[in-house]
């Protein structure tokens, strides 16, 4: 199922493949998110063109629209949204923690009210794993709860003692079926080491095909996220997949990557395309430039930014897409202001590629001991 092919001999990044139903990804990888089985602005067909291996799709969102059961009548996610790649759902619980204003945690699961038209629901482990199951996904994820990142001590406490509870539950209706889909567990603990330990000896014990490091990037300082990412890859099973969810901006993975974490997801590229904000790959030496691997920098630039307006280069010379060429900065400046859509999928596409690009060379930097 997960296989390491090399290890650098300068950090603790690792080079593998992860085997799934719709075929095998290079790690580390990052998955572009699909969250209501849609890129933002771009289609399943640009998404392969891009390089993208593997995608992430939302259980929440799906279950309330347009429902598991219309997805799973259309043969499946994968048909649905037109993508034959593997795809991770995450377990919904995150969003209905943030999304629902009114929400219980019971210890069934947890009950909640839609955020689009408040009609009632409960949550549990069981139905997590059954909508996941529907939806006919690659990796599924287990139920949990992911505190805060300023939770005090007894809250995280306690959420470690209900997601445990809910991944063993998850474990159970997992192995009732035959499909062949990989269910994943969550740890969890916030900033505290010795509940992320805690939550590591825990989800660990139920042996699943691999693990990720949840409730991270929800609040807390960046020095203290690294940290406990630093203490924790250590202690995680070394032929299991790592998953790191939620991260992040592009040193922040080239971290993760060193402690040997595998898997990303991020909104980051998409969100910040929205705003007008384009990553693109640079010289050490130029302005505002952000070191993040051997001679490997990058910069952002905002094309909201009035001194785009006669800007005639092009959005990204450097680009594999032919778009990216030919239009200029002054006239994605242009379109940001005009409000025109056209101008979102140009800086999709632009973030999407470069974080795509960045995991290739990390890869590259990995098989030849540079990462």
């Amino acid at each position: 199922m997960f296989k390491i092919l090399k290890k650098s001999k300068k950090t603790n990044a690792r080079l593998g493949k992860l085997k799934t139903s719709h075929g095998e990804i290079k790690t580390p990888f990052f998955m572009p998110i699909a969250t209501k089985a849609a890129v933002k602005n771009i289609s399943a067909a640009e998404l392969s063109d891009l390089g993208a291996q593997i995608i992430l799709a939302n259980t929440y969102h799906l279950y309330l629209q347009p429902g598991e059961k219309i997805i799973k009548s259309h043969g499946g996610l994968h048909n649905f949204l037109n993508w034959q790649g593997p795809i991770l759902t995450d377990s919904g619980g995150y969003q209905v923690f943030s999304l629902s204003k009114i929400r219980k945690i019971k210890p069934e699961g947890v009950e909640f009210q839609s955020h689009l038209d408040g009609s009632k629901h409960l949550l549990t482990p069981e139905k997590s794993i059954q909508i996941q199951q529907d939806l006919g996904v690659d990796i599924m994820m287990a139920l949990d709860v992911c505190p805060s990142g300023q939770a005090e001590f007894k809250e995280v406490r306690r959420a470690n003692e209900i997601t445990f509870d809910w991944a063993k539950k998850c474990k159970k209706e997992w192995q009732k079926s035959s499909r062949n889909q990989l269910l994943f567990g969550i740890i969890q603990g916030g900033i505290f080491k010795n509940l992320r330990e805690e939550s590591l000896v825990q989800i660990t014990s139920l042996d699943l095909p691999g693990y990720a490091i949840g409730g991270l990037a929800v609040g807390e300082p960046r020095d203290k996220m690294f940290d406990i990412i630093e203490y924790i890859c250590p202690q995680l099973p070394e032929d299991k997949p790592r998953y790191l969810m939620g991260l992040g901006r592009p040193e922040e993975i080239v971290f993760a990557v060193k402690q040997g974490v595998d898997m990303f997801d991020c909104v980051i590229p998409t969100r910040e395309a929205r705003h007008g904000r384009l990553y693109q790959f640079c010289a050490q030496k130029e302005k505002g430039a952000i070191n993040i691997l051997g001679n490997l920098a990058y910069k952002t630039l905002t094309a909201t930014n009035e001194k785009y307006k006669d800007d005639f280069e092009a959005i990204n010379r450097d680009s594999g897409v032919k778009l990216l060429q030919e239009y200029t900065k002054a006239y994605l400046h242009h379109l940001f202001k005009i409000n025109e859509g056209l101008g979102l999928r140009l800086a999709t596409l632009n973030n999407l590629e470069f974080y795509l690009k960045l995991m290739e060379k990390i890869r590259e930097g990995i098989l030849n001991h540079k990462v």
